[in-house]
């Protein structure tokens, strides 16, 4: 079996993420994440070192020649990394900060909410348990973003339901695409609930290049606000992008419960295996077609649970 090796920028990991996260599979241990396609296993490392291996190993790294982050950058590049990554003086103030959820699970829609924080209030949310839900049970994310509401942070959140997620795929629109368009919605609304107040910025979570996000705005005629910027993992760095983060977790497990309810058992989350024997069920008893409503069908999960039924 052939396998290639490849150490690759914490963008470029980014971006493999999102480009293979219909054919993601069970993350083994000290992993970003794992894929496999096209007979060839990706995993990604935290060192930044990719292992490509399989049949067609080579021919699937090299899809990735020359897009690794390089030490040396054109003067517009290195300026339009530090336009946009934030100094870190700007956890401290009063931003909004904006992240999703359930954008790597099968059953269930993607939900994004942005949160005001305002400098005063960082250290009230830090007293509550705000911090990154990633570390955090779902019960515990439900308390704490019903504590969140009670604090009365402005907030603004978003669902995007299965059925027009769907569809939007396919039309050829990206999971990127559909995030970022949530992302500038959100915002949006929350800063017009908050004006006249203007914050002392906007911090997203990263989960594409600045660039890349601003594309898929200029192609809807949208526009990025001013002071925004992006960095990856800011819910560790940011108060106001962990209350987001929470909030749009809870929103998602709202959701889920409600899709459950309408099953009639517990639907798993994530894009393991027990996803899809969970998924081959209600394929049996609803039929492929009903998957459409609670499911992102374009994963590979769909294929599988249809395997389990042969």
């Amino acid at each position: 079996m052939g396998h290639v090796v490849k150490i690759v920028s914490e963008q470029t990991i980014n971006k493999m993420k999102e480009y293979y996260q219909s054919s993601l599979k069970q993350t083994p241990p000290h992993a970003l994440f794992s894929a496999k396609v096209n007979q060839t296993t990706i995993t990604a490392y935290k060192s930044g070192k990719v292992l490509f291996q399989g049949g067609n190993s080579e021919q699937e790294a090299s899809r990735w020649d020359g897009k690794e982050a390089t030490k040396k950058k054109s003067n517009s590049e290195a300026a339009q990394t530090h336009h946009y990554s934030p100094s870190p003086s700007l956890f401290t103030q009063s931003i909004i900060g904006s992240d999703e959820a359930g954008t790597g699970d099968y059953f269930g829609p993607i939900t994004v909410a942005a949160a005001y924080v305002r400098s005063d209030q960082i250290e009230l949310l830090r007293e509550l348990g705000v911090r990154d839900s990633k570390n955090l049970t779902d019960q515990s994310i439900e308390k704490i973003a019903q504590d969140i509401l009670l604090c009365e942070i402005p907030y603004s959140s978003m669902v995007l339901p299965n059925p027009k997620y769907n569809q939007l795929q396919a039309r050829g629109w990206t999971q990127g695409k559909m995030k970022t368009m949530m992302h500038d919605a959100v915002i949006n609304s929350l800063l017009k609930k908050i004006s006249p107040t203007k914050p002392d910025g906007i911090l997203i979570d990263q989960f594409s290049e600045p660039g890349v996000y601003i594309n898929h705005l200029k192609k809807e005629n949208k526009q990025l606000p001013e002071s925004t910027y992006f960095i990856t993992k800011a819910e560790s760095h940011s108060i106001a992008v962990a209350t987001a983060s929470i909030l749009a977790r809870a929103r998602f497990v709202q959701e889920m419960d409600r899709l459950s309810k309408n099953v009639g058992f517990t639907l798993p989350k994530g894009a393991s295996a027990k996803v899809d024997q969970a998924a081959s069920y209600i394929i049996r008893d609803k039929g492929e077609a009903f998957l459409q409503n609670i499911a992102k069908v374009h994963f590979a999960n769909t294929n599988k649970a249809t395997a389990y039924l042969k």
